[in-house]
Parts: C-alpha cells; sequence; structure tokens
C-alpha cells in the first residue's frame, strides 16, 4: 500500500464528509508519516513500511476492541468501524498453511535443528509484514515437535 493511497481514500471521505471514515484513514496516514520520519525517510517511505504500521495499528485497535468493556458499546462500535475501515487497506497476510509450505521448502535446514529461538529468529526476518507471529509461531511449534 502506498502513502499517496491512503491520503486520496482520506481525501475522498472528507468531500463524502464521511467523518468517522477520514478519522480512521487520518490516523493511518499520520503514523505512516511519523514511521518515515522516525526512520528518515520523510519523502519516500517504501510500501513495505506503509504496510508495517497498517498491521500495528490494526493490532492496537484490535486490542482496544477485545479491553472494551461491554457496557461501553458507542465506543466499542466505533473502534469496531475503525477496524474496518483500517482492515480495507491492510496487506494479505499468509495462512497458516501457507506459512508450513514456505518453511518447509526455504528453512529445511534450520528446522531440522528442532531450535525454536534459533528458527523463529531466521524465519521472523523473512516472513516479518507477510505473516501474523502468532501464526508464525504456532506453525514453528507445530514443526518442532
Amino acid at each position: 500500500m502506498e502513502l499517496a493511497v491512503l491520503q486520496k481514500e482520506m481525501i475522498a471521505a472528507m468531500k463524502a464528509k464521511d467523518k468517522q471514515r477520514k478519522d480512521a484513514i487520518s490516523a493511518l496516514v499520520s503514523a505512516v508519516k511519523k514511521a518515515g520520519i522516525d526512520a528518515g525517510c520523510r519523502e519516500d517511505i517504501p510500501e513495505s513500511m506503509v504496510d508495517q504500521v497498517i498491521l500495528k495499528e490494526l493490532k492496537t485497535v484490535k486490542e482496544q476492541i477485545d479491553t472494551c468493556p461491554d457496557e461501553r458499546a458507542e465506543l466499542k462500535a466505533e473502534y469496531q468501524f475503525r477496524y474496518d475501515v483500517m482492515s480495507e487497506f491492510a496487506p494479505k497476510l499468509l495462512s497458516a498453511e501457507e506459512v508450513k509450505t514456505i518453511l518447509e521448502e526455504k528453512f529445511a535446514e534450520v528446522l531440522a535443528t528442532k531450535n525454536k529461538g534459533m528458527i523463529m529468529k531466521t524465519v521472523m526476518a523473512e516472513l516479518k509484514g507477510k505473516a501474523d507471529g502468532k501464526v508464525i509461531n504456532q506453525v514453528v511449534a507445530e514443526l518442532c515437535k
């Protein structure tokens, strides 16, 4: 996902006077710009960084939904709306089967060691941002049995 696409979507939401959608996309744009400044690439933010920021923001909003008390239904609905909007821009993550296939093909020699820490270190460098860390951890645990 490119930052320019996010900005165009934000402008479209502003023109449609959809404040909630604009606010959700604006939060993504701000987080991406902040990450770009922190990394020293303010003008040319790579797509991989944008995707990582979107996934991080999605995770944060998901935690907000999970921790929101049930009696605060309007707040929970707002968080859910933000999550749904942000999900539109999130990169598609690999499934557990796809992760398992990649591990067995590319990392067979590391898997043979049965050292979970070493496997995770090697694999996460390759799959970071392409698959959920929890899914990778589950697949590695399964393969190390």
